[in-house]
């Protein structure tokens, strides 16, 4: 099992290069437009000069706090009402109603409003963010517990277990598994909404690097920031996968 995992992790390693080595070749063989589509090589270039200046890290890092604290905003309401609807049937036909119509809404079409209530400061961000990582986190916790044996609440009840012992010793351990899955879910959202929020209500921000390269004609520019977006994502994936290895090394790697 130790060989076939470092066989995937080393295929998912290379698998990224070599369809940039594709691209590399295909820009050189005219075979795409370098207008629309710059070949590696040169969006590496600009990737350079972009991090020598600190441009990109100074955009990086603005965006990933954004991102952080809308996490934390989104995700700890998420867990607890997660747990809660998993546990209580009072609580679950309350809240399902709203989830079920308030989930499909596109976070983006809503971004006008956030803007009007929260400004253009950090908050309307946040907040993007968080609504984001709510219902996926929510949702899959939710299920989750719902899925939990019933051997082991009724342990519980017949132990008199008070509800935080519940909470925290049976509901939280045993939907472990699904709010991992949820949290991989909301950091992908996260990094989507994020971006789409600065692109409209920011002057920093991978988002804003990324739309102010448009609006220069700067294609190389964009491609780092939509590539820098893809690494940031994949290295925030693999930490959570790892993470989940730790915290559940019973379980199964995906």
């Amino acid at each position: 099992m130790g060989s076939g995992l470092r066989t995937d992790r080393l295929i998912s390693l290379l698998s990224p290069m070599v369809f940039l080595l594709l691209w590399e070749i295909s820009g050189r063989a005219g075979f795409i437009n370098p207008q629309f589509f710059p070949m590696p090589s040169s969006i590496f270039d600009r990737f350079v000069v972009l991090v020598a200046n600190g441009e990109l890290l100074k955009h990086v890092s603005v965006s990933l706090q954004r991102l952080f604290w809308g996490f934390v905003v989104g995700a700890l309401p998420a867990i607890v009402f997660g747990i809660a609807m998993g546990l209580s049937t009072i609580v679950r036909a309350m809240m399902a109603p709203l989830v079920a119509a308030t989930y499909p809404l596109p976070k983006s079409a809503i971004l006008p409003l956030i803007l009007l209530i929260f400004g253009y400061g950090e908050a309307s961000k946040i907040v993007m963010v968080a609504m984001g990582v709510f219902y996926p986190i929510l949702i899959n916790t939710a299920s989750g517990v719902r899925q939990i044996p019933s051997i082991y609440l009724d342990v519980g009840t017949n132990f008199n277990a008070s509800r935080t012992m519940v909470f925290f010793s049976i509901a939280l351990p045993g939907a472990l598994p699904s709010i991992l899955a949820g949290v991989q879910l909301g950091v992908g959202m996260g990094l989507i909404l994020i971006t789409i929020a600065e692109m409209i209500g920011a002057n920093s921000g991978i988002g804003f690097m990324i739309w102010r390269a448009w609006q220069t004609l700067s294609v190389e520019t964009m491609y780092v920031g939509l590539l820098t977006i893809a690494v940031l994502g994949y290295v925030l994936t693999t930490a959570l996968v790892e993470m989940e290895r730790w915290l559940i090394p019973g379980r199964r790697p995906a």
